[in-house]
C-alpha cells in the first residue's frame, strides 16, 4: 500500500483499500453501510502516552464502515504509542513535540478532518466496541439529532443522575460548528477543549442526543500515571474546566445543555408543534407544585366588608 508522508508536518496516511477488501475487513454491528450522499465521519482521537490502552478503540475504529476517516493526533508521546500507530496502516497519524494538550491536539486533528462530522474519542476507552461507535454515530446519522455525546459506565454518579456528560470527550458533530474556532482552540487550557465545544452547541441549538455506553470506561488517571500523580492530573483538569467555566458557569451549561437534550423529532417533521423537552416538563411540574404548596400554606385573606 501507497503511503505519504510530510516530514514537516509529522503527517502519516494511506489511501483506503478496495471495496471489495473493505468488506471483508468490516466489523460486524453496523448500523448500516454508508451510501452516497448520507452524512461522512472523521474520526480524530487525541493519545498521550498511551501505549498499554490505544489498541481498544484502534480495533474499534479501524476500517469500520461509518467512518470515511480515522486520524490519531500524538500529542508528543515519548512511549511507544507512535510505533504501535504504524500497525495501523489506514490510519492517518499526526505527530509533533512536545506535549501541548488535549485541546490543542483536537485543534489539530479538527484542521486536517476533510469530512462534514466529526466524531471525538479518547485514546484510553476500555470495553468500546464497533457497536459502541454505530451507537454513537446514530443519532447523527439518522438525522434525530445535530450531536450525540457519550454517557460511560464510569461518569460521574452526578453526571449518570442527571443524564449527562458535559465533558466526555466522546461525541459526534458537525465539522462547521468548530472549524472556523480552530485558532481559538489552540490558545485554550490544555482540558478546556469540551466546554468550549459546548457553548458552541448552545450558541447555535444544535439538538442533542445523549447515549448510553453502560459497557464502555475510561481509564482513571490514577491507573495510569500512580496515585499521586494521578490526582494532581485530575486537578490540573478541573482548574483549567473552570478556567474557561465558573462554577455558575457550569451549572448554566449543564441546564442549556439538558434543554437541548434530544425529546423532539427533527425540526422538519415537528411543523411548527412545540414540544418541551424533559427537562422543560420536570421544571415545570416542580414550579407549579412548588407555587401550589406556597399557595396552600399561606393563610386565606380576610373578606372585606361590602359598603
Amino acid at each position: 500500500m501507497d503511503m505519504e508522508m510530510d516530514p514537516a508536518l509529522g503527517v502519516r496516511g494511506g489511501s483506503r483499500r478496495s471495496k471489495s477488501e473493505d468488506d471483508s475487513r468490516r466489523q460486524p454491528g453496523a448500523i448500516r453501510p454508508f451510501a452516497t450522499g448520507v452524512k461522512r465521519i472523521s474520526c480524530i482521537v487525541c493519545a498521550y502516552n498511551e501505549e498499554d490502552r490505544i489498541r481498544n478503540i484502534l480495533d474499534a475504529v479501524d476500517r469500520h464502515p461509518a467512518l470515511a476517516e480515522v486520524i490519531v493526533v500524538n500529542d508528543g508521546s515519548t512511549d511507544a504509542t507512535e510505533a504501535l500507530l504504524r500497525g495501523y496502516p489506514d490510519i492517518q497519524v499526526i505527530s509533533y513535540a512536545p506535549n501541548r494538550g488535549k485541546t490543542y491536539a483536537l485543534s489539530r486533528g479538527i484542521a486536517a478532518a476533510r469530512h462534514d462530522h466529526l466524531m471525538l474519542l479518547d485514546a484510553d476507552l476500555a470495553g468500546v466496541t464497533a457497536r459502541d461507535i454505530d451507537a454513537l454515530a446514530a443519532p447523527v446519522v439518522n438525522g434525530e439529532a445535530d450531536v450525540s455525546i457519550s454517557l460511560r459506565r464510569n461518569s460521574l454518579a452526578i453526571y449518570r443522575g442527571i443524564g449527562l456528560d458535559f465533558v466526555s470527550g466522546e461525541r459526534v458533530l458537525p465539522a462547521w460548528l468548530v472549524r472556523d474556532a480552530v485558532r481559538a482552540m489552540e490558545r485554550l487550557p490544555r482540558w478546556g477543549g469540551e466546554a468550549f465545544m459546548n457553548d458552541l452547541i448552545i450558541k447555535h441549538g444544535c439538538r442533542l442526543a445523549v447515549v448510553d455506553w453502560p459497557a464502555v470506561f475510561n481509564i482513571r488517571k490514577y491507573s495510569k500515571l500512580g496515585a499521586w500523580r494521578g490526582a494532581l492530573s485530575e486537578l490540573a483538569m478541573m482548574r483549567d474546566a473552570l478556567s474557561v467555566l465558573s462554577p455558575w458557569g457550569v451549572v448554566r451549561q449543564n441546564l442549556a445543555l439538558l434543554r437541548l437534550t434530544r425529546s423532539r423529532p427533527p425540526r422538519a417533521a415537528r411543523r411548527g408543534r412545540q414540544i418541551e423537552s424533559a427537562f422543560d416538563i420536570s421544571f415545570r411540574r416542580y414550579f407549579l407544585t412548588s407555587q401550589y404548596a406556597a399557595r396552600s400554606t399561606s393563610p386565606m385573606p380576610k373578606n372585606k366588608k361590602v359598603m
